[in-house]
This record gives C-alpha cells, structure tokens and sequence, in this order.
C-alpha cells in the first residue's frame, strides 16, 4: 500500500486524535494541535506523526504552521479539517468577540490554512468535518450552526473554482461523543450568568452537553466515514454520520416556517421539564 501523507488539524482528542491513530500506522501524518501540552503525546504515538502548533484565533500561527509543513514534505494527499469551537447563547446576549472567535476557529482559519496548502495538494482531497449543525437552526448554538454551514458554502465553491482537481468532502456527524462537550462548557460558562432571562435555556444547554459527551456515539464511526470518503475514487460530496444527523438531514427539508415552530414547541417543552426538575430538587 501506498504511503500517503496527511494533515489533521485538532489532532490532540477526540476525532482527530483518533484518526492520526489510524493513520500513523502506515501514512505520514502532521498533527494539528492548539494546547501545547498535547505536543509530547502526539509524538509518542507514533514516529510518523509530525505534531505542529496551531491556533486559529492567532493568524501568525497559521503562517508558522504552512511553512513547517511545506518544509517537511512537497506534497499532501489529503488535508482534514477537524479544529473547532462551539459559541453558546441567544444571539442578543453574545458578545461580538464571541461570535468572531466563532468563524475565525470554525471558517476562516480553515480557509487560510487550506490556502496555504493548496500548492501541494495538487489531485489531492480536503475533508472538512462538518456538523448536521450545517442543516439548520439549532437555538442557543446558532452561531456553531452558521460557521460551520458557511464552511459547507466555501468549500463547495472552492471545489468549483479550483484548477488542481482538488476533491472536497463534508463530513456530517450527529451528536459524537467528544471531550468538545466539556470544553465548550468550560469555554461558555463564564458568559452564561450574563444572559438575564435564559437561565433555564442555559441549564438546559449545559445538561444536554455533559450527556452527548457520554451518550453519543463513539468517534470510530466518524473516523470510518474519514477514511472511507478518503479512500474512494469518486467520494461523495456529503456523508452524514448517526441517525441524529440524517434526520436533521430530511427536517432541514421542511418549510421555515413548520421548523420554526416546530423548534419553539421543543424549547417550551424542555423549559418544563427544567422546571419541574427545579420543583423535584
């Protein structure tokens, strides 16, 4: 078999960790990560792994990414983009900052990367994981829902647009159990006691969170979807991963307006349930 050479952003847990796993046993894989402390165990799992600094709220560290990148290989058979962040709260609440970090992490820090990249992954493929997030409107993370639908919309224009037969997969995973949870807790907790009003929206954001970090399903089936659109000839544009996300997938389908109230009935609904869970307490 053919040794390929990979780039996986958000290498450190989750998707990404588990992918330049799989990857590392035969491939050359450069390691995306952003907390410094993960660097040693990158390296350590394989020698195949070049971990590498990178984090897209800090542009320069973009730029000192690509160059370490480019001077270790001439080309990249596929890029994997997996770095992110969730932005929680009502959209009158959330401060502007908050929602800029939103699309710098999500959207733009991607774009640069891949960018920087593009003149080596000539016939080569980027897979961009996604959310079935990108479907619609989910309230109190609309913000994680418009970046990564805006990373859909640029990467299939790029697809289009490029001259170097790039390929461009969207990855669309449902609820996956990832330490993202606990870390966009950590990451919005600071903000919640700001949102007079939503409190109850905000206990219920932050209880549903620490369940799909233990009840979703197991990145595995994310990673198996990674490398199956990464090993065939003609992949397909979208996979979606969980029935979660192919249901998001034919709802999305549905008039606004049947969505919208639709979505107002299950906030009314869970705001009773954290109620009456008040009252049992």
């Amino acid at each position: 078999m053919k040794t390929k050479t990979y780039v996986v952003t958000g290498a450190s847990s989750g998707i990404g960790r588990a992918l330049c796993e799989k990857l590392a046993a035969s491939n050359v894989v450069f390691a995306g990560y952003r907390n410094t402390e993960y660097e040693q165990e990158l390296r350590s799992i394989s020698d195949n792994i070049f971990p590498f600094y990178v984090d897209y709220e800090k542009p320069e560290t973009i730029s000192t990414a690509s160059e370490f990148i480019l001077s270790k290989t001439k080309k990249i058979d596929t890029l994997v983009n997996i770095a992110g962040c969730v932005v929680a709260g009502p959209i009158e609440k959330i401060e502007p900052n908050e929602l800029r970090k939103q699309f710098n992490v999500n959207v733009f820090g991607h774009i640069e990367l891949t960018q920087r990249l593009v003149p080596v992954l000539q016939g080569g493929r980027i897979i961009n994981v996604s959310s079935m997030a990108s479907y619609g409107v989910f309230p109190f993370i609309s913000p994680y829902c418009a970046s990564k639908k805006a990373l859909d919309m640029l990467f299939d224009s790029f697809l289009i647009e490029n001259k170097k037969n790039i390929k461009v997969v969207s990855i669309k995973p449902g609820v996956i159990a990832t330490p993202l949870w606990g870390k966009s807790i950590k990451e919005n907790s600071k903000y919640f006691e700001k949102y007079d009003g939503y409190s109850k929206e905000m206990e219920y954001i932050v209880s549903n969170a620490r369940k799909n970090e233990k009840n979703g399903l197991d990145v595995t089936k994310v990673v198996d979807t990674i490398l199956k659109a990464d090993n065939s000839k003609n992949p397909k544009l979208s996979y979606t991963v969980g029935k979660d996300a192919f249901f998001a997938k034919i709802f999305s389908k549905m008039p606004q307006e049947w969505i919208n109230n639709i979505i107002r009935l299950k906030i009314f609904t869970m705001k009773k349930r954290v109620h009456s869970s008040d009252m049992l307490s």
